[in-house]
């Protein structure tokens, strides 16, 4: 397994849930309140403990269109102001945890790795010159899409919004910078998305005033701020990996929907 620098996790240990601070795929002890508790021996790694969903959002709000290369491969316009939609919170699920492929109703479900903002307290109709005030920090996600659908309804929430089809984690890294980080997605081992935060079409201050003057963000709310191009189809049996600089690698399992 790659190995996640130091972050926050959350984890169940014991039967109870718990924060912990992370080092490489260790888990080094307990934080209350995001406050740091170290122990002198690691309470367990990724592979014996269960990961969770490193925050618990209320909301999960996700910007369209925000790489420029994405929208042409889309056959899209570029955006004049941040693209907003939401994905339910049944969605959320953890590193490790299985995407299901909803085959049912859906024949095209595709990847979209992203870098995903944490809030860290309350904001309503923040200016972008405050807005960094209010982030607790970064993680990864990554935007599952059923394309066939989402073209079909000629909006997004179906397409967006089945069970699993929100990955976020592992951690939440809260002392770095999200202008320029690299970021790449690979299916079964094989690139299939590369580029850097850079080259977001609005940039994060842009996209939480733009956000937070339609509507309150809340402690653990996480936004994700874009896919780059490169988006394609996966099938069950495959295994998709979202690796941000910085952050750590978040890896899921697709599986087949009974």
């Amino acid at each position: 397994m790659n190995p996640a620098p130091r972050g926050i996790a959350r984890f169940l240990w014991h039967n109870e849930m718990h924060y912990g601070v992370v080092e490489g795929d260790r888990i080094l002890g307990l934080v209350e309140d995001y406050d740091v508790d170290l122990t002198n021996h690691p309470i367990g790694t990724f592979d014996t403990l269960r990961l969770l969903p490193p925050v618990e959002p209320r909301t999960i709000v996700c910007i369209g269109r925000n790489y420029r290369e994405h929208a042409a491969e889309m056959e899209a316009d570029l955006p004049t102001e941040p693209l907003i939609f939401l994905k339910p919170v049944t969605s959320l699920i953890a590193h490790g945890e299985a995407i299901v492929y909803p085959s049912w109703v859906s024949s095209t479900v595709h990847y979209e790795g992203e870098l995903a903002v944490v809030i860290g307290q309350t904001c309503y109709r923040v200016p972008a010159s405050e807005a960094m005030r209010y982030v607790r920090g970064y993680t990864i996600a990554n935007d599952v899409t059923a394309r066939d659908l989402q073209r079909k309804d000629g909006q997004w929430t179906r397409g967006k919004g089945f069970n699993t089809f929100c990955p976020v984690g592992p951690v939440v890294v809260e002392d770095l910078d999200p202008a320029d980080l690299a970021i790449t997605t690979r299916v079964n081992g094989a690139v299939r998305q590369q580029s850097r935060t850079s080259q977001l079409i609005f940039d994060i201050p842009r996209l939480i005033s733009h956000i937070s003057a339609v509507m309150t963000l809340q402690e653990d709310d996480i936004i994700l701020t874009g896919t780059p191009a490169g988006v394609g189809p996966v099938q069950p049996g495959d295994v998709i990996e979202v690796e941000i600089e910085g952050i750590g690698v978040l890896r899921n399992p697709v599986v087949a929907g009974e």
